[in-house]
């Protein structure tokens, strides 16, 4: 894939497209191969594929105690963003979530949850983006 270019992992049941993600996530070595994630070796460079990827699960994963906009800064700080007040603005913007910023992620309609999710997977410009449910 190049940068920019969107890739759908389509099959059936059972052809292995959970696997394929998480072998390309490191949670599962693969049986031979290699696999190779933005330039980094999965076996000889883990952490360096774990920095550039990001996953946002089929059930959204946010934390619905707090307010949408300190899920967003939790997330930079734990990236070691700059700025995480300025990074959550920004997303909470892009993803037409202002005005519900301050409400808890419990309150959120299912739609604003999975904004919400998605703009958590997006904060410190991951290289890939893994989003699943993968259909099939």
């Amino acid at each position: 894939m190049k940068r920019g270019e969107i890739l759908a992992l389509l099959g059936s049941n059972g052809v292995g497209k959970t696997t394929a993600v998480k072998i390309l996530t490191t949670l599962l070595k693969p049986d031979s191969g290699s696999v190779t994630v933005n330039g980094f070796d999965f076996t000889s460079n883990p952490d360096h594929v774990r920095q550039a990827i990001s996953l946002t699960g089929q059930f959204t994963a946010v934390d619905e105690v707090l307010t949408g906009r300190e899920n967003l800064i939790m997330i930079a700080k734990l990236r070691y963003l700059k700025n995480p007040r300025l990074v959550a603005d920004d997303m909470l913007k892009r993803f037409g979530l202002t005005e519900a910023a301050v409400r808890k992620a419990s309150t959120y309609s299912g739609g604003m949850r999975r904004r919400l999710d998605i703009s958590l997977s997006l904060v410190g410009k991951p290289q890939i983006v893994f989003l699943t449910p993968i259909f099939g």
